[in-house]
């Protein structure tokens, strides 16, 4: 039943007494069910945003919430002091379905990140001594706001205010094979890339690129750190998006996708800089703990069939075509991946974010004049149909 009261009251309390790192939309989200979501007052969002890449199962999947509903019955949280049986199985599969060895736990992207920094800078260090300690990243990259993380995100705006950052990091140009070339070096211990930039647009790393990276690391010893927290778990229609290339990282942060809705965060690795790490190098209280491992354990199984990667490609072919059917003015270039979507306008995004939820839908922005996409990977062709009426309503409207 819908609660008109209630929406003022909680906007107003979480003005009072939450920190204000996000600016939040006018309305308060309570369920959510599929690719819908719900709000205090009975209105209905189609969620093309999945809680900025989240739910890729969609809200309340029932195959998850069952497996959280049976854990945490039975066990909720014991720390990394202890075994527990979802979390080795867990460990189990990601190292079967990737490159991976090894597997370090935590709760978040910027978390799996800050360990692949400080295993590559330990490797770097027990390998071939104390100089080789640079890390590499590139031009429009985002890893996380955490120090380590963000030193390696090239955003003055998020940058600035808490320098002096992490030391010994090189930003360069993306695509660059020269740059890179001159840059990575014997002093190098680890470059660290998106195959495709999520928060910077929807930049696709191209193929010579990556493989360029891939050749470089292996002359100068330097580890290939993949960034996958945003494009893991099937949202490209490969189950790491680093499938779609010849190439095999060293390191791979992932999240996002990966707990169903909630926090877990991996950094997967090989034998050669697992030996390198000892106890106590690293650590997390909560990180893979026996509720959210088993929330992943389902998403993994589900998202690894090539049932749900061949839909993910279908549909992502058709949301495409339908995009650039739409022949909207304000629509420079439409880039996707799978369920990965970038739509460039030749005006400001903000506006339509803001304003989309009057149309009934949810979507993303990714830098001033980017839309950004990311629909549950269970979407179905219906719910693309309905999504691509109420889009072009909004340009359409909002513009005119």
């Amino acid at each position: 039943m819908p609660q008109k009261n209630i929406t003022h009251e909680i906007i107003q309390k979480e003005s009072d007494y939450v920190l204000h790192t996000y600016p939040r939309l006018p309305f308060v989200l309570c369920r959510g069910k599929g690719a819908y979501l719900f709000d205090t007052e009975g209105n209905q969002y189609l969620d093309f945003g999945s809680g900025i890449a989240v739910t890729a199962l969609g809200h309340s999947d029932e195959d998850v919430v069952r497996a959280i509903q049976q854990q945490v019955q039975k066990l909720s949280h014991v720390s990394n002091l202890y075994h527990t049986v979802p979390q080795a199985e867990l460990a189990e599969k990601l190292c079967q379905l990737s490159f991976a060895d090894k597997v370090f736990f935590s709760n978040s992207g910027a978390e799996a990140l800050e360990a692949s920094l400080k295993f590559a800078r330990k490797y770097g260090k027990v390998k071939f001594g104390e100089g080789k300690i640079k890390i590499v990243a590139f031009s429009n990259g985002f890893h996380g706001r955490t120090f380590g993380a963000l030193s390696i995100t090239d955003r003055e705006k998020y940058q600035a205010p808490f320098r002096p950052l992490l030391p010994d990091v090189e930003i360069l140009p993306f695509n660059d094979i020269k740059a890179a070339q001159k840059a990575i070096d014997v002093n190098t211990c680890a470059v660290v890339v998106e195959v495709i930039q999520g928060e910077g647009g929807i930049n696709l790393a191209s193929k010579e690129f990556l493989m360029a990276l891939r050749e470089i690391c292996t002359q100068q010893a330097a580890l290939l750190i993949m960034d996958e927290i945003q494009t893991g778990f099937g949202r490209t229609g490969k189950l790491w998006a680093y499938q779609n290339y010849d190439i095999q990282p060293d390191m791979m942060a992932l999240a996002k996708a990966m707990g169903g809705g909630l926090p877990i965060g991996a950094t997967l690795l090989t034998s050669d800089v697992a030996e390198t790490i000892n106890a106590g190098d690293h650590g997390s209280t909560f990180g893979g703990g026996p509720v959210a491992a088993s929330a992943a354990l389902v998403v993994l199984e589900r998202t690894q069939t090539s049932g749900m990667l061949n839909h993910v490609q279908k549909l992502g072919t058709y949301l495409s075509q339908e995009l650039n059917a739409l022949d909207l003015p304000q629509i420079v270039e439409i880039r996707s991946v799978g369920l990965m979507v970038g739509i460039e306008l030749n005006t400001a995004a903000e506006p339509f974010y803001k304003k989309a939820h009057e149309y009934g839908i949810l979507l993303l922005t990714a830098g001033p004049n980017i839309i950004r996409l990311l629909p549950p990977l269970t979407v179905t062709k219906a719910e693309i149909d309905q999504f691509i009426q109420a889009f072009s309503h909004l340009l359409r409207e909002e513009t005119a």
